[in-house]
């Protein structure tokens, strides 16, 4: 298609990821930049006067880096793939605060709330990949928009594909799914491990004992 950007940082970054990622996660990276940009326009947003074109599709194309095998840190996917994807811009001499706006992107992107408090770049990204999961019938697409793009950048069972991503990084590095977070529920949903309680939690050694003798 023709509606993405095409600076050379665009373009290279669209190499970067398409060499990551699985075929499937990168059409959901590229799907969620022609979303997110729809999406900002049904809120009156224009690219290139309300935000940076390039910055959105750049967190788009980036924020599931993290799921591939260069990815593949000790952290939450999401944060390994900010990470990853700031040391790549950094290296193509991109300037900080520009690199910073796509970390947030990135890493945030599975916090919606925190997400849509900020601005057009980082809120579009999390905004796109949820549409490109789970379409929202207040913003129906225009006709026959949704088949062309699939036409272009085929679904390729995406939502199964990234669950089978996400789980399986982390069934081999627990640490990348902490209990009450996203990862850490796909995980849960997978397993059925029992996650602790509040008071458990509080209770490992060391603790400073604060539900002892507490009658509230």
């Amino acid at each position: 298609m023709d509606q993405f950007p095409q600076t050379d940082l665009a373009l290279g970054a669209t190499r970067f990821a398409r060499r990551l990622e699985e075929p499937a996660v990168f059409n959901h990276s590229m799907r969620t930049y022609l979303y997110g940009r729809f999406l900002g326009e049904r809120k009156g947003l224009r690219a290139g006067l309300d935000y940076d074109d390039e910055l959105l599709f750049l967190g788009c194309v980036l924020h599931d880096i993290g799921l591939s095998e260069e990815g593949n840190g000790d952290q939450r996917f999401d944060i390994d793939g900010a990470d990853l994807a700031a040391r790549f811009l950094t290296e193509q001499g991109v300037a900080a605060d520009r690199v910073e706006v796509v970390w947030d992107a990135i890493a945030l992107h599975l916090c919606f709330e925190v997400a849509q408090r900020k601005r057009p770049e980082i809120a579009l990204v999390t905004l796109g990949a949820g549409y490109d999961l789970g379409p929202n019938p207040e913003h129906p697409l225009p006709e026959g928009y949704a088949e062309r793009v699939h036409a272009e950048l085929p679904r390729l069972h995406g939502a199964a594909a990234l669950h089978k991503a996400i789980v399986d990084q982390a069934l081999a590095k627990p640490q990348k799914a902490p209990p009450f977070t996203m990862p850490g529920e796909l995980v849960r949903q997978v397993t059925g491990q029992q996650w602790p309680t509040w008071q458990q939690l509080m209770s490992r050694e060391p603790s400073w004992n604060d539900h002892e003798g507490w009658q509230g």
